[in-house]
């Protein structure tokens, strides 16, 4: 036979072709009962409690890992300082007056106005307005015939000048009065070369070369002069009386020792 699998396919045909004529097989049944759920059963209510499981040990082990820790603690010192208790003590205070309406609008008002204060004081500083005479009875003024800071050392008077600076109570002046005369008498004894527009680290310098004996006491009468004119630093009595000594017994040693050569200008 030339087609044995056409004779196999209708056996086969043939055998099952009264079944299918009588109904839906066993498969098709199964298929429209899972299908139609409106008439399955419900499902049986939970009788047991659900328990949730927490893997505590392993909480704890990742907890006490350090680098899952994004929260930085803060030790306090075994002993605090008094100044650290004393500021605690502050934002403990003022903390809780912060927070509330009223306590917010005084610290506004007393921020702004210290900040204005600020600015009205440097702007005074910055036009050289002497704020002391609003306080009290201003300084009075020493009577000189020239403008400090444009003195001619070999115009001056400085015995007279010394005399009426002390007398005044004007430390500062008299001190800077007390220096230009060394300058005047380095200048005569030919160990420096004095002009206006010099430095006194361009003096420091020459009376290094000329006269090394006196420079470290001058180098010393300078840096008080510099601290208390420029920086304007108040001079005590006690103060003056030593830088006052110093600078004398200085002039007295260059009385004593031989003149220099003329220093170029």
């Amino acid at each position: 036979m030339r087609h044995p699998f056409l004779l196999v396919f209708f056996a086969l045909a043939l055998a099952t072709g009264p079944a299918l004529a009588q109904g839906p097989s066993a498969w098709h049944r199964l298929a429209r009962a899972r299908a139609d759920t409106s008439t399955a059963a419900p499902l049986p209510p939970a009788t047991a409690p659900i328990v949730i499981r927490r893997p505590a040990g392993r909480l704890r082990e990742l907890r006490s890992q350090r680098e899952l820790q994004y929260v930085e603690v803060r030790e306090e010192p075994a002993q605090s300082s008094i100044w650290q208790r004393l500021l605690r003590w502050l934002w403990n205070l003022l903390t809780p007056a912060a927070s509330s309406k009223g306590g917010k609008v005084a610290w506004d008002i007393f921020f702004y106005g210290l900040l204005a204060a600020a600015l009205v004081f440097a702007v005074l500083k910055l036009l050289q307005v002497d704020i002391t005479r609003a306080f009290g009875r201003a300084p009075r003024a020493l009577p000189l015939a020239y403008e400090a800071g444009q003195e001619n050392i070999h115009a001056l008077n400085f015995a007279e000048a010394i005399a009426q600076a002390e007398a005044t109570g004007n430390r500062r002046l008299a001190l800077r009065l007390g220096y230009l005369e060394l300058l005047k008498q380095l200048t005569d004894r030919d160990f420096i070369a004095w002009q206006p527009d010099k430095t006194n680290q361009s003096y420091l310098h020459e009376l290094a070369a000329s006269y090394p004996a006196a420079r470290p006491a001058f180098a010393e009468l300078t840096r008080q002069f510099e601290y208390s004119w420029y920086g304007e630093a108040p001079v005590p009595a006690a103060a003056y009386q030593q830088a006052r000594a110093a600078q004398q017994q200085l002039a007295q040693q260059l009385r004593t020792a031989a003149p220099g050569r003329p220093q170029p200008a």
